[in-house]
C-alpha cells in the first residue's frame, strides 16, 4: 500500500517519514510489508489510508507543481477521508492528522466491543427507505442511518440484531441486496459517542486554521471555512450520517464540474459516476496517475 510512490518519488517518502516519526511507529514499514490483518485494524488503517493521499498530493506539488488554493475550489473526504481533506488544505499539520487518525481509530475500536456491533449495505434503497428500516429494525437496540454513499447505496450501523433485522426488512422493502458489511465496529451511529468524546478532547488540544479552499463536511453536506467549525462537526461526524451523495451534488451546485480522487483505490470515482455522470471524476494513486495528471 503506498510503496509504488515512495519507490518512485522522494516528496511521497519524506511524508511517510514524518508520518511514522509523528506516531512513533513504522507504519510505512507495516503499509509496504504487511501483515494485513495488523494493518486493516482500524487505528493502522485510518493514518495509512490518510498517509497515501497526502502523498500523491505532496508528489503533485514537488513534481508538478500544483497549489491547492489555485488549482482546486473545493476540497471533501469521506468518513476518515475528511481529515485527509482538511490536512491538504492545511487546517492540520500533517503530523497532528496523523496522531489524531491514530486516537480516533482506536477510540472508534474500543467504543463498542467486538461482535456487539454491525454495519450493513441496503442496495436499491432510497435515502427515505433507509430511514424507515432503520426506525422500524432498531427496536430496543440501535439502528441508524449511517452513509448515504450514491443513489441506492445506502448503509445502516448499530446493534448487531438491530443491524440483522434491518437487513431482512430491507429485503421486504424491495432491496436490491442487503448484506451485513465485514467491518470491526458500527461506525457512524450512536454507538460511537465515547469515540466522539474522546475526539472533541483530541481535537480541542490540536492547533486549526482556516482552509485554503472550502471543505465541504460530511455531516452537513455544505462548505465550511471556519476552524471552529471544522472542528465542531469533526467531533458530530463520529456519530452523524456521512452524507456523500449530497456532498458531491453541493460541489456540482458550486460550479464543480470535475471530481480528482487522491490516494488508495477508485471508490469514489465510482461512486461520483453513479451520483450524477455530468461529472467527471479521475483517481491519482500510482506514479503512471501522477504523470498522467501532471501531463494533462
Amino acid at each position: 500500500m503506498g510503496k509504488e510512490l515512495a519507490d518512485a518519488f522522494p516528496a511521497a517518502r519524506e511524508v511517510y517519514q514524518e508520518i511514522d516519526d509523528a506516531l512513533d511507529q513504522d507504519l510505512s514499514g507495516l503499509m509496504f510489508n504487511g501483515p494485513e490483518d495488523e494493518l486493516t485494524l482500524t487505528e493502522n488503517a485510518q493514518p495509512a489510508l490518510m498517509a497515501v493521499s497526502m502523498a500523491v498530493m505532496r508528489v503533485l506539488s514537488s513534481e508538478g507543481g500544483f497549489k491547492l488554493s489555485t488549482g482546486a475550489s473545493h476540497v471533501a473526504g469521506h468518513s476518515l477521508g475528511e481529515y485527509s481533506a482538511l490536512a491538504a488544505a492545511g487546517v492540520f499539520s500533517l503530523a497532528d492528522t496523523a496522531r489524531l487518525l491514530k486516537t480516533r481509530g482506536r477510540a472508534m475500536q474500543e467504543a463498542v466491543p467486538v461482535g456487539e456491533g454491525a454495519m450493513a449495505a441496503l442496495m436499491g434503497l432510497t435515502p427515505e427507505d433507509a430511514i424507515a428500516v432503520a426506525s422500524e429494525a432498531a427496536g430496543d437496540g440501535v439502528c441508524d442511518f449511517a452513509n448515504d454513499n450514491a443513489p441506492g447505496q445506502v448503509v445502516v450501523s448499530g446493534s448487531k440484531a438491530a443491524v440483522e433485522r434491518a437487513v431482512e426488512m430491507a429485503k421486504e422493502k424491495g432491496a436490491k441486496r442487503a448484506l451485513l458489511l465485514p467491518v470491526s465496529a458500527p461506525f457512524h451511529c450512536a454507538m460511537m459517542a465515547p469515540a466522539a468524546d474522546v475526539m472533541a478532547q483530541a481535537l480541542a488540544g490540536v492547533n486549526m486554521v482556516a482552509p485554503v479552499v472550502p471543505v465541504v463536511a460530511n455531516v452537513t453536506a455544505a462548505p465550511v471555512n471556519d476552524a471552529a467549525v471544522a472542528r465542531k462537526l469533526l467531533v458530530e461526524q463520529v456519530t452523524g450520517r456521512v452524507r456523500w451523495r449530497e456532498c458531491v451534488l453541493a460541489m456540482k451546485d458550486a460550479g464543480v464540474t470535475e471530481l480528482v480522487e487522491v490516494g488508495a483505490g477508485k471508490v469514489l470515482a465510482g461512486l461520483t459516476r453513479r451520483i450524477d455522470r455530468e461529472l467527471s471524476s479521475t483517481s491519482i494513486g500510482t506514479p503512471a496517475d501522477v504523470e498522467a495528471f501532471i501531463a494533462d
